[in-house]
């Protein structure tokens, strides 16, 4: 298997020589909150898309995509196994499942005949992240991994501003993702993703979004990575004094502590819909959704739980090409910057420039002292998440599935390996107290 590309093209675009446009019939394997996007903006696309069966543990879930979609006929499955026993009832699986499911899942899908729209992380362990992929090529199949910011039209306009030449040749980046306090202590302290051991490290499970965006625009696979990091804030040596376990109880700090779970009866309630089965049900009881909470994970104090994931991580990495680049993943900022400097200018992008000069993105020559002001237009077409990459995303499935090139076909997971294998390689680093690891050791693992 050829898991090294170094074309500082978008491999996920395949060849569109022969293209036969279609109906792309779909089935949803899990239909939590990606999947009700996925199924929302193809609801929206329903001359292409049509979703034929959905499955999902909990009964409101499946519900809520088939009404989504519109169409209440649609077959139903209590579970993954259970769809795929069934003789192959679509085009393309969507596979949104916990991540310790995606390999079995995703496996199991391209033998049954399934194309593959994989939400990240392909899997959670090396290993398993191999089994996908060479399966992938091994059967043929097209594995699409939900890596939406590269499909949004802002890093869109980065890649094409690097390719352009317009920075000259790319020396260095700086990223930074901030994942936003509150959220962090809601999917990371407290939730799905809190225990490193049980799912998968912190700089996978969030972050490899921004370093397949580094190896994206460096145009070259990386090569040895450094990283350190740990818990600075959420554990028991910040608890306030006299504080408990669990916030809806009798804990003296109710209605003062930032992440007070009475918080998601009011300001933050949106996270409730990530994790509450039948919350449209619920809200008009709010006694009901507190009693829930109540009993729920969530429900318990930041500083006193069985978290293992890291609340910061900085990643440095050095790419084939000889380009840098540092990356910073903390609970502890929102939204994400980008820097990149080039020889003969430097772009800069993120929140902090939209909120101070009201551009997106600025590039400052180094000669002749101009500076241009970027700002990119969003298609609303009612949904604008992660700044219009999932409509993106989905509008660039049409033309992978379209296309008939099936030699092209095992570039789609293989870019998308590179970022696991520069997580799992921090991950690692990390571990070691910041000693460099060879990605190249994990890349020969992953292509043998």
């Amino acid at each position: 298997m050829h898991c090294k590309s170094k074309s500082s093209k978008n491999e996920y675009q395949p060849v569109k020589d022969e293209k036969v446009e279609r109906v792309i019939s779909v089935v949803a394997i899990g239909c939590g909150s990606r999947t009700k996007i996925y199924a929302t903006l193809m609801a929206q696309l329903r001359g292409r898309f049509s979703i034929v069966a959905v499955s999902d543990p909990v009964a409101e879930r499946r519900r809520s995509v088939k009404a989504i979609y519109g169409d209440p006929s649609v077959p139903e499955f209590d579970s993954a196994e259970a769809l795929l026993q069934q003789t192959q009832l679509a085009d393309l699986a969507i596979i949104a499942t916990p991540d310790s499911q995606h390999c079995a899942q995703a496996i199991s899908a391209m033998r049954r005949g399934y194309d593959l729209l994989l939400e990240k992380p392909i899997a959670t362990s090396l290993e398993d992240v191999a089994k996908v992929a060479l399966e992938a090529e091994r059967l043929n199949r097209k594995v699409v991994v939900c890596h939406v910011l590269r499909y949004s039209p802002f890093y869109q306009k980065i890649k094409s501003i690097v390719d352009s030449g317009r920075l000259g040749r790319v020396v260095s980046m700086q990223a930074t993702e901030g994942v936003g306090a509150f959220h962090h202590a809601h999917s990371f302290v407290r939730g799905h993703w809190r225990n490193e051991e049980a799912t998968s490290p912190m700089i996978l499970a969030k972050s490899c979004h921004d370093l397949d965006i580094l190896q994206w625009i460096a145009g070259s696979p990386c090569s040895t990575v450094t990283s350190v990091g740990g818990i600075r804030y959420f554990k028991q040596d910040s608890a306030p004094p006299n504080s408990t376990a669990s916030c809806i109880e009798s804990c003296p700090h109710v209605g003062h502590c930032e992440y007070d779970a009475h918080k998601y009866l009011k300001s933050e309630s949106q996270w409730l819909s990530y994790v509450l089965p039948d919350l449209d049900a619920e809200t008009s009881q709010p006694e009901a959704t507190k009693a829930w909470l109540a009993k729920s994970q969530w429900n318990r104090c930041v500083f006193q739980c069985d978290n293992t994931a890291v609340d910061h991580q900085v990643v440095q990495l050095v790419f084939e090409n000889s380009v840098t680049a540092s990356f910073t993943m903390t609970a502890f900022a929102k939204g994400r910057t980008l820097e990149i400097y080039g020889t003969e200018a430097c772009l800069r992008c993120g929140e902090f420039y939209k909120e101070t000069f009201g551009s997106d993105m600025i590039i400052s020559d180094h000669f002749g002292g101009t500076t241009e002001q970027i700002t990119v237009d969003i298609e609303e077409l009612g949904y604008r998440g992660h700044g219009g990459g999932d409509m993106g995303l989905v509008k660039a499935l049409e033309t992978i599935m379209d296309s008939q090139d099936k030699k092209h076909s095992a570039h789609l997971v293989t870019e998308s390996v590179e970022s696991h294998l520069m997580a799992f390689a921090a991950h690692e680093s990390r571990k070691h107290g910041g000693i460099p690891v060879s990605v190249a050791d994990f890349r020969t693992f992953v292509c043998e």
